[in-house]
């Protein structure tokens, strides 16, 4: 009878202290790079960020699966590796080219969840067709600059937007509120939609995709002044990496659309150190607006049963090897933050430097949240990463883009790039040890020989296999 009754008290003690399925806060940031305070660069003021590392737990080297906006979208929200024809580009959609495969926010919907999109996460629209229990949430007007129509109007004027070229400038800096700005707006819908969804009975799969950094580099002056323009420098690598096959390096087409920017060749030293000042400031202004949701998690009391997790779609390049934007099989391009706070998993302020995949997130989010796991699935979850950061890990993580296949391991990053038939064009060896910028090619040197021969085969079997082990 007493061992009944014991029974029947501990059940019923699992049911009120936290045995109930826990919410996610799941925010994205779009074209954020591994550029903040909790990842050693101390000249960026991200403290809201660096709290969140601060109270969970920091992946040091997690990858991306594509480094363009769509195609990493898609493949993390699946969970299903790209292709040469499976989310190839900023175009992928993960309804069109997945047809029938459950996508993370449909998972928990499925099981469970109230589920809500604010923002970007997917980047098309078709493929927000489905998985989320309200019409998802973006904010009006599309984020390009403060009062985008008077923008178009003056540069139009000063001959600026001529042909195709219909955006304003690439960075600005006005002195208006984050309301005024697509990511306030995010921000304070995600408050709002927390609020709310603490007195559902459902747990809560609440999505935050935020806009910036990515271009242009539109965010309030009291971002832009957190920092010296005259302290802002180029990099030590503004130049082309040396031996690097021509399809390796690209003309940062993505940045050409914008007033004031040439056509074509390098842009001035004043407009780069201008754009690199522009990125820091948004990033600021963004990392300001994830303090205001968290800020709200704790105020409500739903911090304690609430998994966060931030994650950037991928890097960005400001002017290595003279590049801007992403689009590279450099490490600049695949390597991004992601940082997760798991209550009662691992101890805060933890870090690992196991290599991470972005394909990860989906089982990992699954497991720590009691679902099963979809047999599509083609990462690993890294939830014994949280209570062992140290442990053996995955040996690499690989990526690519366009035709170029890229594979990361602890020393070495190696692309090999294709013809449009398959057949072998050219490649790169990186070794991180020695040369962590990536700035001497040295796959055809003699005493690399071995290294090649390796990871090409260690590439070409990841590529076959459903899962690298």
């Amino acid at each position: 009878m007493i061992r009944l009754i014991l029974i029947t008290l501990f059940l019923a003690q699992s049911v009120v202290v936290g045995w109930a399925k826990p919410n996610v806060l799941f925010i994205a940031v779009d074209d954020l790079r591994p550029e903040l305070a909790c990842y050693g660069k101390s000249h960026i003021k991200s403290p809201n960020i660096d709290k969140l590392a601060q109270t969970g737990f920091l992946f040091e080297r997690a990858y991306c699966m594509v480094p363009t906006c769509g195609a990493s979208r898609a493949s993390l929200m699946t969970g299903i590796r790209p292709s040469r024809g499976r989310f190839v580009s900023y175009l992928a959609s993960a309804q069109k080219e997945t047809p029938g495969i459950m996508t993370l926010n449909s998972h928990f919907k499925n099981n469970g969840y109230y589920t809500v999109s604010n923002g970007k996460i997917f980047h098309h629209r078709e493929d927000n067709a489905k998985g989320w229990s309200e019409k998802v949430w973006r904010p009006t007007g599309n984020g390009i600059g403060y009062r985008l129509e008077k923008n178009q109007k003056i540069h139009k004027e000063r001959g600026e937007m001529k042909g195709r070229r219909r955006r304003g400038p690439p960075y600005e800096s006005a002195d208006a509120p984050d309301l005024d700005y697509p990511d306030g707006q995010i921000a304070a819908k995600a408050i709002d939609d927390l609020r709310r969804l603490k007195d559902k009975e459902e747990p809560f799969f609440l999505a935050v995709g935020f806009l910036k950094p990515h271009l242009p580099f539109v965010a309030p002056k009291k971002y832009w002044d957190l920092y010296d323009s005259d302290s802002i420098q180029l990099p030590d690598n503004y130049y082309a990496p040396k031996n690097a096959p021509k399809e390796a390096v690209h003309t940062s087409g993505e940045l050409r659309a914008y007033a004031g920017v040439p056509a074509k060749g390098p842009v001035s030293d004043e407009m780069a150190r201008k754009m690199i000042h522009g990125y820091y400031a948004c990033v600021s202004f963004t990392d300001a607006q994830v303090g205001k949701v968290l800020d709200e998690l704790e105020k409500l009391g739903l911090a304690e049963n609430t998994i966060v997790i931030l994650w950037g779609d991928h890097g960005w390049n400001l002017a290595e090897h003279t590049m801007w934007c992403k689009h590279s099989c450099f490490e600049t391009s695949m390597h991004a933050p992601l940082i997760i706070r798991a209550p009662g998993v691992g101890k805060p302020g933890q870090r690992t430097k196991a290599l991470t995949e972005f394909v990860d997130i989906y089982p990992s989010l699954s497991e720590l949240a009691g679902l099963p796991l979809p047999d599509h699935l083609q990462g690993k979850s890294f939830v014994p990463l949280l209570k062992n950061p140290d442990m053996p890990w995955k040996p690499a993580a690989i990526g690519r883009f366009a035709n170029g296949d890229t594979i990361r391991t602890d020393q070495f990053r190696f692309s090999e790039y294709t013809r449009k038939d398959g057949k072998f064009s050219s490649r790169m060896l990186y070794d991180h040890n020695k040369d962590p910028g990536e700035n001497v090619n040295i796959s055809e040197q003699a005493e690399q020989a071995d290294t090649v021969k390796k990871l090409t085969a260690d590439l070409h079997r990841a590529k076959g296999k459903k899962k690298l082990e």
